[in-house]
């Protein structure tokens, strides 16, 4: 689904403090399975997953999606793809304040146009499918940090993408919320979702949920084996 053919990331490209963040990345993402990259701080994984996801362009190497060559795209074609292909979870959640849950459920969908009333609905329904039907008119900043997350996995959702990315996803949870994100997850596998997540919590990244894990350190994949049915 998606291929990475020598991807590069530098950053201040030229200068005295140039920082080679990826260096030349190869690989294949099927479609329908969790795929975790595990490193430490530095390692290009957040990088990595920005590239993927259409928030930032490679400095060389290229990006495929579904066998189409994505990585000369006009800015235009690539925010396109971005709001219909990937929904984002990020570390911090993103969310804006003074917004109730459903607002700001309902913001990825705007650009897309459509029925005002029937997004609203959309949005209540995602939240309702998360236990927070009885939160949705609460401004977030007044939410928990786990009623947060959900909030940002039914924005993710909204556009209804077939690719979830969540980048350190249970970095700020303690282990009983990680455990409620990480059955979020497995649903969403389930459905059919393909998962791309960056993580170095055991409890996530070593579970049976996940597919795959990917080692990055430097800029680099030091190691990714196939899932067991990928036949490689």
């Amino acid at each position: 689904m998606i291929e990475l053919k020598q991807i590069h990331k530098a950053f201040n490209a030229g200068r005295e403090n140039e920082f080679r963040a990826l260096n030349g990345i190869d690989l294949q993402l099927p479609a329908q399975r969790v795929t975790a990259f595990r490193g430490p701080s530095g390692s290009g994984k957040t990088t990595l997953l920005s590239i993927i996801g259409c928030l930032a362009r490679p400095t060389s190497g290229r990006v495929r999606l579904h066998e189409r060559d994505i990585s000369g795209l006009p800015e235009r074609f690539l925010t396109e793809i971005r709001r219909r292909t990937f929904g984002f979870v990020f570390q911090q959640f993103n969310l804006i304040s003074g917004l109730s849950a459903t607002e700001n459920v309902m913001l990825p969908a705007y650009p897309l146009g459509g029925d005002r009333h029937a997004l609203r609905a959309r949005a209540e329904h995602l939240l309702a499918g998360l236990r927070l039907a009885h939160r949705r008119t609460t401004r977030v900043e007044l939410l928990s940090g786990g009623e947060q997350q959900r909030v940002a996995i039914a924005r993710a959702l909204i556009n209804e993408p077939p690719v979830i990315i969540a980048d350190e996803p249970t970095a700020n949870l303690d282990t009983a919320l990680a455990r409620e994100f990480m059955a979020i997850i497995e649903q969403l596998a389930d459905a059919g979702r393909t998962v791309l997540l960056s993580s170095h919590d055991p409890l996530l990244v070593d579970s049976s949920l996940v597919d795959r894990v990917i080692d990055m350190r430097d800029g680099r994949i030091v190691a990714a084996p196939a899932h067991a049915g990928d036949g490689e």
